[in-house]
C-alpha cells in the first residue's frame, strides 16, 4: 500500500477529505491574517504620526511593534499557501513543514525589531527629549489598546479553531502588545501629571519583551524543526485505541512524525499471541489504522508485532523472572516484545532505556544478569529509546 492510498483509506474512513479540510483551513488563516494586517498597519501609522509630532519614542516603538506584525502576518500567509501545495513526486509527504520556515523567519523580524528599538531607547536615555502629548495622541493610544485585545482574543480563537500555532501565537502576541500600548498610556499620563519623562526607560522595557518573545518563537519553531517529542495525551490516547481490540496485549514503540500542522504519521509495535494468523493480523491492523486516523487524525504508515507466548506455563514463569530482574533497575523504564523458545533455547526482548543512562554499559550488565540466570539460553536484547509516554 503506498503512502497515498494510506491516505485516502483513513480519509474515507474519517467520512472526510483531506484536501478539502487542508483547504478550509489556509483559508481561514489567510482571512484571519488579512485582518490582523488592516489592524496592525492602521495602528502603525497613526501611532507613528501621533509619537513624531509628540516626541514619544515609547509610541515610535509601539508603532514599529505594530508594524513587525503586520510583516509577520503577510509571511504567515506567504507560508500558508507554500505548505497547502499538494504533495508532488519529490516531496510525497506534502510541504507542510514550510510553515515552521516561515515562522523561524517572523521570530527573526521580531528580534530584529527588539534589537533595534533598544539601541533607539537607549540613544534617548542618553541624549533625552521632552515629550509633548497632544490629546489626539492619548485618544489613540486607548484605542490601540482596545483594538489589540479585541484582535488577540479573534486572532486567538480562529488559531485554536484551525489548530494553527502561528495564529494562536498572534492572537497571545496581541494581547501581550495591548499590554504595552497600556503601559505607553500609563507613561504619558505620568509626565502630563507629575512632568516626569519615562519614555525612553519605557522604550527599553518594550524592546526587551520584543526580543524575549522573538527568542521563544525560534526555541519553539526550532524545536518543531527538530522533532519534538509526541504530545503525551496524543500517544497515550492512540495507545488505549490499539488496545481496545481484544486481541492486542500492548501497544508499544510508538513514534510520531509531523510534516506541518495536522499532518501527523506514526508506526508502532503491537503484542499479539503467538497463534495468529497473517489474514487475522491484515483484518486487525486495518481497524487499528482506521479507528487512529479518525479519532486522533493520525495516519499509521507502519504497525510491527511481537510475538507473545501462549500455552506455555514455563515461558510465562520466565517473562515474570526476567521483567523483575530488568524492572529492578532505575535506568530500565520499560521491557517489552519479550518472547522466548523454551524448544531452540532462545529468548528475545526490547527494553526502553532512559536518556542519562550509559546503554552499551547497562546492556552489557543486563546480558551478564540474565545468562547467569539461565545460561542455557541465546539471549537479544534490543536497546530501545523512550520516544514517547
Amino acid at each position: 500500500m503506498t503512502m497515498k492510498n494510506r491516505d485516502d483509506h483513513a480519509a474515507e474512513a474519517a467520512g472526510g477529505d483531506p484536501i478539502k479540510t487542508t483547504i478550509n483551513r489556509n483559508k481561514v488563516i489567510v482571512k484571519t491574517s488579512l485582518t490582523g494586517i488592516a489592524v496592525n498597519v492602521l495602528l502603525a501609522a497613526f501611532k507613528a504620526g501621533a509619537g513624531l509630532v509628540s516626541h514619544s519614542i515609547a509610541m515610535v516603538l509601539d508603532a514599529v511593534n505594530n508594524l513587525s506584525d503586520a510583516l509577520s502576518s503577510v509571511i504567515t500567509i506567504i507560508g500558508t499557501r507554500l505548505a497547502g501545495k499538494r504533495p508532488d513526486k519529490k516531496h510525497p509527504l506534502g510541504h507542510g513543514r514550510i510553515e515552521y520556515l516561515t515562522a523561524l523567519l517572523v521570530a527573526a523580524i521580531v528580534l530584529y525589531a527588539g534589537i533595534t528599538s533598544l539601541v533607539e531607547s537607549i540613544k534617548k536615555i542618553i541624549t533625552p527629549e521632552t515629550p509633548d502629548y497632544t490629546n489626539v495622541a492619548l485618544v489613540i493610544i486607548a484605542v490601540a489598546v482596545v483594538a489589540k485585545i479585541l484582535l488577540g482574543r479573534f486572532v486567538k480563537r480562529q488559531g485554536e479553531k484551525v489548530n494553527s500555532s502561528a495564529l494562536v501565537a498572534s492572537g497571545a502576541d496581541a494581547t501581550f502588545d495591548a499590554i504595552l500600548s497600556a503601559s505607553v498610556l500609563v507613561c504619558a499620563l505620568i509626565f502630563i501629571f507629575f512632568k516626569i519623562s519615562l519614555e525612553a526607560y519605557v522604550g527599553v522595557i518594550i524592546s526587551l519583551f520584543i526580543i524575549r518573545a522573538g527568542f521563544e518563537m525560534m526555541r519553539d519553531t526550532l524545536s518543531d524543526i527538530l522533532g519534538r517529542r509526541a504530545d503525551p495525551e496524543v500517544s497515550k490516547e492512540i495507545k488505549s485505541i490499539i488496545k481496545e481490540e481484544p486481541e492486542v496485549m500492548g501497544a508499544y514503540d510508538l513514534i510520531l512524525n509531523n510534516y506541518g500542522p495536522d499532518r501527523n504519521y506514526g508506526s508502532v509495535h503491537m503484542e499479539l499471541r503467538d497463534t495468529m494468523t497473517v489474514d487475522e493480523l491484515d483484518r486487525l491492523t486495518r481497524r487499528v489504522e482506521e479507528a487512529v486516523y479518525r479519532k486522533t487524525g493520525v495516519i499509521l504508515t507502519g504497525i510491527g508485532v511481537y510475538a507473545y507466548n501462549t500455552g506455555n506455563d514455563e515461558a510465562a514463569h520466565i517473562r515474570n523472572d526476567v521483567q523483575r530482574m530488568v524492572m529492578t533497575h532505575d535506568w530500565a523504564l520499560q521491557i517489552h516484545g519479550f518472547y522466548v523458545d523454551t524448544e531452540a533455547k532462545k529468548m528475545r526482548m526490547d527494553v526502553v532505556f532512559s536518556f542519562e543512562a550509559d546503554v552499551k554499559e547497562s546492556l552489557e550488565h543486563l546480558y551478564e544478569e540474565i545468562q547467569t540466570a539461565y545460561p542455557d539460553y541465546n539471549i537479544s536484547i534490543t536497546p530501545d529509546v523512550d520516544v514517547s509516554d
